[in-house]
């Protein structure tokens, strides 16, 4: 997405949430969007296969009676 078009989705998800946003707030979101954006397309470029996946796969600590 170029930056109208981000501004344009975090106003529009704004709307959504019942957040309320000014212009310049909204302006702020959406280059904070745009630098994830970049810094996800980075790291998305990195080639990796699928058997050197670092993040561990998610078990949750024991609760309650199963503890």
């Amino acid at each position: 997405m170029n930056e109208v078009q981000t501004l344009i989705y975090v106003q529009a998800a704004a709307v959504a949430m019942d957040l309320h946003l000014d212009t310049a707030q909204a302006a702020r979101v959406a280059a904070h969007l745009q630098r994830t954006a970049a810094m996800a397309a980075l790291l998305d470029a990195v080639p990796l296969a699928d058997e050197v996946e670092l993040a561990e796969i998610y078990c949750p600590a024991p609760f309650g009676a199963h503890a």
